[in-house]
């Protein structure tokens, strides 16, 4: 079961989820704020994307403009991306999903959705 790691105050994640009971599919659903993914989880996710690490970074975020990321993302190694998104959920671009088989979305885009959820 993939598990998607969201923020209730988030209006993507509230689509997404809304998407999500709309097309009759289950997941587990985790609060990225106060239980964000592991490190060693995000890590994997990051390698396995082969997306650029800064596609995980909540960008609008104030946890973002505050901690100085645009300055140093670029700069990162996998392991660093990993433990300080891990140590601040709200840094997360939201929703993320980890499916069991490797697959990761990184935000809510429909398509993407429907190519990963329905097969």
């Amino acid at each position: 079961m993939p598990t998607v790691y969201a923020y209730a105050a988030c209006g993507t994640c509230r689509k997404a989820a809304k998407w999500l009971q709309t097309n009759g599919i289950v997941v587990e659903t985790v609060d990225i704020v106060t239980a964000p993914p592991s490190a060693a989880r995000l890590a994997s996710a990051l390698e396995r994307s082969g997306l650029p690490l800064s596609r995980f970074f909540n960008t609008s975020g104030q946890s973002y403009r505050q901690g100085g990321w645009k300055d140093r993302v670029a700069d990162l190694s996998i392991a660093d991306a990993a433990a300080a998104l891990a140590a601040d959920g709200k840094l997360i671009k939201r929703p993320l999903v980890l499916f069991a088989d490797g697959r990761v979305l990184v935000g809510f885009q429909e398509a993407a959705w429907e190519a990963a959820f329905v097969r």
